[in-house]
């Protein structure tokens, strides 16, 4: 019903009736129709990161986080009305754990990125920019007519990505300063010799320098 006439077609009679229920289970499982469409909206999340590629199964990270953009892109528009719920309003709390589950798959793999010593800018900039790029992509193309969509976008947006966040590989002397500094942060949790106060003054420095 939500894929083929959205989500004013989701009422709790339709769904009663298609499910061979009575109205009242309806209220009794999800309290009322926002329940129940935080519910599908709970079950996209987890259907999402269940097909997320896995981590560290390759050699080159770069190729592993363009993995996890294609099956962003492609769910999106497989799924037009179904992402449009996920991210239309804040999630319900069941739904927060497959978010957070997701964000860390994306924190590590730009983390990875950054142990190779391939990127320009800081993860969290990175990652901020690889999601704001991901939802703006996904939501353009779903608002274009299904048979004028303009898929090369996608392509141009992982570009721009790649252009902004990431080095070409390098021999270690050929490594600029910014790019050192990303790799050295996120190297840092694993560095031993260092107290608690002089890691934290490090991760700050480290930072510092990442920002450029």
């Amino acid at each position: 019903m939500l894929e083929n006439d959205g989500a004013d077609a989701v009422t709790t009679r339709s769904v009663a009736l298609a499910a061979g229920v009575q109205a009242p289970a309806i209220y009794r499982l999800f309290g009322d129709k926002d329940g129940l469409l935080q519910a599908v909206a709970e079950y996209g999340f987890a259907r999402y990161l269940a097909q997320k590629p896995p981590i560290d199964t390759g050699d080159d990270p770069v190729a592993d986080l363009r993995a996890g953009w294609d099956l962003h892109v492609g769910f999106g528009l497989a799924n037009p009305a179904l992402f449009r719920l996920m991210h239309a309003a804040p999630p319900a709390a069941e739904a927060r754990l497959s978010i957070d589950a997701g964000a860390d798959v994306l924190r590590r793999r730009v983390q990875r990125i950054a142990h190779a010593g391939r990127l320009r800018v800081t993860e969290t900039r990175a990652i901020d920019l690889i999601r704001a790029a991901g939802l703006g992509i996904v939501f353009t193309l779903i608002d274009q007519p299904e048979g004028e969509r303009d898929y090369v976008l996608a392509e141009l947006a992982w570009e721009s990505i790649c252009a902004v966040i990431l080095t070409e590989p390098a021999q270690p002397a050929d490594v600029g300063p910014t790019a050192a500094a990303v790799t050295l942060r996120a190297a840092l949790p694993s560095l031993e010799g260092f107290s608690t106060a002089e890691r934290a003054l490090f991760r700050d420095w480290l930072d510092r320098a990442a920002e450029g």
